[in-house]
């Protein structure tokens, strides 16, 4: 057949193929999810790891109460943040077969937000804590206010920031 082909032939050919590439566009948003995972996986493993050995240090018993509380609260968030960024992986482990890529996609983005939301207070209170220990607490304040800047503006504000105006292309929204 040739270009010139009714136009009936040629919308039934391309109908079929709509839902096939919106599968695609699933499949594709979920392996490029699982893979900024496993970037980010190994650096919250590093300092979760790094936080279970620091009470077992002998300087540990010297902390001042505001530095147990900063640790404490890395430590925390460090473990939830783990546990955020692996709940996609065991989602789609449990729930692959059920046939709601869709879904799972949402899910697993959801968690995957709150897991990096949990690394950055993680790593702030990190900051503040090795800072504190290193010149004080008003330098360590400034250091952990300084750090929270860095990631709100490098983690949160500028993806809204450089985010294609979609008013103006509406084909940008799928």
């Amino acid at each position: 057949m040739t270009d010139d082909a009714s136009p009936t032939l040629t919308t039934n050919a391309v109908a079929p193929e709509r839902p096939a590439r919106s599968k695609r566009k699933r499949d594709r948003e979920l392996i490029e999810l699982f893979t900024e995972l496993r970037v980010a996986l190994p650096g919250v493993q590093v300092l979760f790891a790094f936080l279970l050995t620091v009470p077992f240090t002998a300087r540990f018993a010297q902390l001042s109460h505001a530095n147990r509380d900063a640790y404490f609260v890395a430590f925390l968030s460090s473990a939830a943040a783990s546990a955020f960024l692996i709940a996609p992986s065991a989602y789609h482990r449990l729930r692959w077969r059920q046939g709601d890529k869709e879904r799972m996609l949402r899910v697993s983005n959801q968690l995957a937000i709150a897991g990096i939301g949990a690394l950055a207070v993680g790593m702030t209170a990190v900051v503040y804590l090795i800072t504190s220990l290193l010149y004080g607490a008003l330098p360590a304040v400034g250091g952990a206010v300084a750090m929270a800047a860095m990631i709100g503006g490098l983690w949160y504000v500028l993806p809204f920031a450089s985010a294609p105006d979609d008013k103006k292309d509406p084909s940008r929204l799928g």
